[in-house]
């Protein structure tokens, strides 16, 4: 074998060898994924009924100051009642433009640990394979009456026998930037007493100094709760019976922090 040979069969081999370690770091790179992880004291979750009545809406988090309980609300706390203007107590009021009702302005890390969970991205530039699941303790839902909390926790809820509410998120769509903000749909299954049925999210996110908030919210037809979930009609009383009740709308407002995940981890 000549000098010139030998030589020409060590640079194709070198070149070989670093065209194969360059493929084998790109793919690692593309198989890199990140958890979103959600912060519990930093988010809480909601639901809304249309027409609101003027009462008819939760949070996981009623410390939060900005956020207003309803028409016949508990003593003890410590922000004023909902209601706006005389006469409107418990009135049919329809409103899909202020949902929630009352949103916070800002994250305060000091909400009831009532969600847990985590969202994986393993691709944020055509956003494939994202997937995850947000959690949330059906007993501390709030209203701020303690007899409609009652009611809605053993009743409608039935806590004990099914203590958890669940989103799975199954993909991303429609996804959007503007600036340093993310919008788009979150498809996936919502859970509710061990039931479940697919529904559609509007999401929308964007950093903040402690991570990323990330708001998301759906929208079920009530008869939805009797008729996929297992409600009991006599449950949900007269707003069901007598047609006032339309929509519920469910949502959380969310603080996650990124954890970054070895290939092949979930």
């Amino acid at each position: 074998m000549t000098l010139h040979s030998r030589s020409l069969r060590t640079t194709l081999w070198r070149t070989a060898t670093a065209t194969l370690l360059c493929l084998l770091t790109a793919h690692a790179q593309a198989q890199a994924q990140v958890r979103w992880v959600v912060d519990a004291k930093g988010s809480l979750a909601w639901w809304q009924v249309d027409p609101h009545m003027n009462h008819l809406w939760a949070t996981t988090c009623p410390q939060e100051p900005t956020w207003k309980v309803g028409e016949g609300h508990s003593t003890g706390w410590t922000n004023q009642g909902a209601v706006e203007a005389a006469g409107e107590s418990f009135a049919n009021v329809s409103d899909t433009i202020h949902v929630p009702r009352y949103p916070r302005p800002r994250i305060r890390a000091f909400c009831n640990e009532a969600l847990r969970g985590q969202i994986v991205l393993p691709d944020t530039v055509g956003w494939r394979g994202a997937h995850g699941e947000i959690v949330v303790k059906a007993d501390r839902i709030f209203t701020g009456m303690r007899e409609r909390d009652a009611y809605m926790h053993n009743a409608v809820l039935s806590v004990l026998s099914y203590p958890e509410l669940k989103f799975v998120l199954d993909s991303l769509v429609d996804m959007r930037r503007s600036g340093d903000t993310l919008w788009g749909t979150a498809m996936g299954v919502f859970y509710l007493r061990d039931k479940s049925q697919p529904v559609s999210a509007a999401v929308q996110a964007y950093p903040i100094s402690a991570g990323i908030r990330v708001f998301g919210k759906f929208r079920l037809p009530v008869m939805d709760l009797i008729k996929n979930y297992g409600v009991s009609r006599r449950a949900m009383g007269l707003g069901i019976v007598l047609n006032i009740w339309k929509t519920m709308f469910i949502g959380v407002d969310m603080l996650v922090r990124p954890e970054k995940l070895a290939t092949g981890t979930d």
